[in-house]
């Protein structure tokens, strides 16, 4: 008999129905090894605009949710594209609301931005997650640019070395994770 699998809430910063990002996460959740159990979260849109005044001891009940799905896994993995040189608002959005609570506090993370370019979105994650005390590494942070041309209309990563560094992301991840045990 086996022991419980570690949870892991995945979070598509892209609020596009079957986007890239959202493709990525399919990709790690199926590439994975059996010890996770991955849960991917497409419902950016339904979380309210942040704030401060409704950020007490009753927040929106879909903030609650959100950052209750945060608290009971074991890891969580964001994979988001840029959008205008900065991280989509919606994601943004999501993560002002968790930045009052210690649901990130040491949690393990990783981070994908995959988009045309990225470099400045992945930047401000980076930064995001370091002040809500996120614990993550270089190995497990991954930069796509070009995602479009990196995969087909199903989701398959047609490009070898983004197949590559993907499959390297998961194994450092996992290795990042059995570290909790």
């Amino acid at each position: 008999m086996t022991g419980a699998k570690n949870k892991i809430f995945a979070i598509s910063g892209s609020t596009r129905k079957d986007s890239s990002n959202f493709k990525i996460l399919k990709f790690i959740s199926k590439n994975m090894s059996s010890k996770f159990e991955v849960e991917i979260f497409e419902d950016l849109e339904s979380i309210p605009h942040f704030n401060p005044d409704s950020d007490t001891d009753n927040p929106p009940e879909k903030v609650t949710l959100f950052r209750n799905k945060i608290a009971t896994a074991a890891g969580v993995i964001i994979c988001t594209p840029e959008y205008v040189f900065s991280l989509p608002g919606s994601l943004k959005n999501a993560l002002e609301w968790c930045v009052s609570t210690t649901v990130f506090s040491n949690k393990k993370v990783g981070l994908i931005t995959a988009s045309a370019s990225g470099e400045k979105g992945h930047e401000q994650l980076g930064l995001i997650m370091k002040t809500i005390e996120t614990d993550f590494t270089d190995k497990t942070q991954l930069l796509i640019q070009g995602i479009r041309g990196k995969m087909d209309i199903d989701g398959n990563i047609t490009d070898k070395t983004t197949l590559s560094n993907l499959l390297e992301f998961i194994r450092n991840f996992e290795n990042q994770m059995e570290d909790l045990n």
